[in-house]
């Protein structure tokens, strides 16, 4: 089981162990953004410090309307105690953990700053 906590400005905060090719690993706290339908973004200079190896460019339409262009790059991320590989995005942001990665999972939000965050995997 994933764990984390409801924020001042009510986020959902889980921290997440990500690793680049040489073994380089950091902590980082990942905003859960049901609106993302991705994996994980992560911002530039994550993607710097990790030497993550590019994998390629994709367009996203923003909640404004708005197409922009990002790059996309692969990690290891530390899920629910297991290593996966996975693309991650780029973005020039807080960190988000997207959809893509809570498949198959039970996400549980008390909604109150310091409320628990929970993500389980389904049986």
């Amino acid at each position: 089981m994933i764990t984390g906590v409801v924020n001042e400005q009510l986020e959902a905060v889980v921290s997440l162990e990500i690793r680049g090719p040489q073994g380089d690993a950091r902590v980082i706290n990942a905003v859960v953004d049901t609106g993302y339908n991705g994996y994980l973004s992560v911002p530039p200079r994550l993607v710097a410090e990790l030497g993550l190896p590019y994998s390629t460019t994709n367009d996203a339409t923003l909640a404004d309307g708005r197409v922009v262009q990002f790059r996309i790059y692969y990690a290891t991320v530390v899920w629910d105690g297991q290593a996966l590989s996975l693309e991650v995005d780029e973005a020039d942001t807080i960190s988000l953990l997207g959809m893509a990665l809570l498949e198959g999972c039970d996400l549980r939000i008390q909604v109150r700053n310091g409320g628990p965050v929970t993500i389980a995997q389904r049986p």
